[in-house]
């Protein structure tokens, strides 16, 4: 298991992402609520570089006619497809089957470190 540093925490903004490349791996690191994310930039459907789609939510489940959006700047929509994933987990909206990678992230001193050989939690 190794740390690869790739920034500095202050330079990633609330529900903004940096995309990074650690051992030949592209990656996506986000703030979502304060807390640092990581998720592999390629979308598991059809390989599109996924942390390039936009960060956004999704609607929720409502009555008929009704129109609820939610999860405001917790997913990731493929910018090719349309899939969506959570941020924080990797998981896809429409299946507990499908996911893309998440890494750990650690913050050391100000610096974001990608755990490479760990999975995230989630």
């Amino acid at each position: 298991m190794a740390v690869h540093y790739v920034a500095d925490a202050a330079d990633i903004q609330e529900g903004k992402r940096i995309i990074v490349e650690v051992e030949g791996r592209s990656i996506g690191v986000y703030r979502v609520g304060g807390e640092l994310y990581a998720l592999h930039n390629r979308c598991p459907h059809q390989g599109a570089p996924l942390c390039k789609g936009p960060i956004c939510g999704t609607t929720l489940p409502s009555a008929v006619y009704e129109y609820e959006y939610g999860r405001s700047g917790e997913l990731v929509r493929c910018p090719w497809h349309g899939w969506e994933f959570e941020i924080k987990t990797g998981k896809a909206v429409f299946s507990e089957k499908v996911r893309t990678r998440s890494y750990k992230v650690q913050v050391d001193g100000g610096k974001v470190g990608i755990v490479i050989g760990e999975r995230a939690s989630g």
